[in-house]
């Protein structure tokens, strides 16, 4: 892995090249998007079959052939083995329980005059869920999309999901059914996307679209983005561990490996203020990766886009996390509540040395769908209100229109607009 030192001269331009990541859809990629989208909105389901037999390999015939019924869902949970049902009913439980916290409720409230003010929350009529198919499947993202939709109320949630070469990934099928998927579709890619965003005679429009998804797919999500909203547009994933040096260098070695083996893409960054604990985490990789099944994966990506970053103080490293706004943070310190106040940007922040951010990942509760490539500057994790809308509600009583209206009035006429103006004076009492 590269080291850094904060104290060098030259260490923004380095930090600044270690963090860019170049994940933009070229040309190519657009323009096949593009004929995709046009193509499914025009033809639907015939293009949408289409499309599907070609890149899964399969032959279908019909949508029927691709639409799974409630029953195999249930069937995938039931024929589970025992510790698998467990572990992905117990995620679930906690999840639903985290995301209840996060549910927004109407509020209104009346002035002296009478007049009402308030604001009226609502859940999406219909959500769609695009969910990676095949053997690199994620049951898990199945339940950090599809509980927190349910928990806000939606009252219909769509999930696709690809099956190239016929391949089901039953984990997948039985985590739908534990969220309450309503209908499953074996169609994946910008197809997929496109059938949410515009409708087929098969599959319903949907008012949002979330899951993570290849590089077609994203771009997809990107231009129906309008036609239907979207979570984020989603880099590789990410994390940065602040260390005081107290912890076991095996954990926090195997912290920044967990991440790697995602992809080649992924970012892994250990800061601390201690060099010698910078020499022993990096000891701990190169020996505990001759165990590891994805190595190749793991050494590639913190070879390339890994970093171990020496610092003057833990204070100094809060400065560098704020820069680097990662998506997930450790604070595997003595005292992590004593830094959170001075902690900007992260996705989610897993406090203490015993919080390894797999368990993020899984089953603590929060949601693993988290802002990356610094977007943690301006974004948020997934959660319940990503899947509620508000409504602005007003009602004057005769005497708020009345002096609102002669404020109304005064502003409107400022701005050129007369029958603005005109509108709220007619409602002004004549003294």
């Amino acid at each position: 892995m590269r080291r850094l030192n904060r104290a060098d001269a030259g260490f923004q331009a380095e930090l600044d090249h270690l963090l860019a990541w170049e994940g933009a859809s070229n040309e190519q990629v657009k323009q096949t998007v593009r004929e995709i989208l046009d193509e499914v909105q025009q033809r639907g389901d015939a293009a949408l079959i289409e499309y599907t037999n070609r890149f899964d390999r399969l032959s279908a015939a019909d949508m029927g052939v691709l639409t799974l019924p409630q029953e195999q869902l249930q069937q995938a949970l039931d024929n589970l083995p025992q510790d698998q049902r467990h572990a992905l009913e117990l995620s679930a439980e906690r999840i639903r329980l985290y995301h209840d916290h996060q549910k927004m409720e109407s509020w209104r409230y009346t002035e002296a005059d009478g007049t009402v003010l308030g604001q009226q929350v609502t859940p999406l009529d219909r959500v769609g869920l695009y969910v990676p198919g095949g053997k690199a499947a994620y049951p898990s993202s199945v339940l950090m999309n599809a509980i927190p939709a349910k928990v806000a109320g939606v009252e219909e949630l769509i999930m696709v999901v690809p099956t190239p070469d016929g391949v089901v990934n039953e984990l997948v099928l039985a985590a739908a059914a534990i969220a309450g998927v309503d209908t499953v579709f074996t169609v994946g890619g910008a197809q997929a996307v496109a059938a949410l965003a515009y409708g087929t005679e098969t599959i319903s429009q949907v008012d949002k679209i979330v899951g993570p998804g290849n590089i077609y797919v994203a771009t997809a999500k990107g231009m129906v983005f309008g036609a239907v909203g979207i979570d984020m547009i989603a880099g590789p994933s990410e994390i940065l561990v602040v260390c005081d040096g107290q912890t076991d260098p095996d954990w926090i070695a195997m912290d920044l490996s967990s991440q790697a083996e995602h992809d080649e893409d992924a970012q892994s960054i250990l800061v601390s203020p201690d060099p010698a604990f910078l020499d022993a985490v990096e000891q701990s990789i190169d020996r505990l990766l001759e165990g590891m099944e994805r190595a190749e994966i793991i050494r590639t990506a913190l070879r390339d886009r890994g970093a171990l970053i020496q610092v003057e103080s833990l204070e100094q490293a809060l400065e560098v996390t704020n820069a680097i706004a990662p998506e997930h943070l450790e604070l595997s310190v003595e005292d992590p509540a004593a830094l959170l106040p001075k902690i900007r940007h992260a996705g989610a922040i897993f406090m203490g040395r015993y919080t390894a951010e797999a368990l993020g990942d899984y089953c603590a509760g929060p949601n693993h769908v988290l802002p990356t490539s610094r977007t943690a500057r301006f974004s948020s994790p997934l959660g319940v209100y990503d899947f509620q809308k508000r409504s602005s509600l007003i009602m004057c009583s005769p005497e708020g229109a009345s002096e609102l209206g002669k404020t109304a009035s005064i502003l409107a006429r400022g701005e050129g607009l007369t029958a603005h103006a005109q509108s709220a004076e007619f409602r002004i009492k004549d003294v």
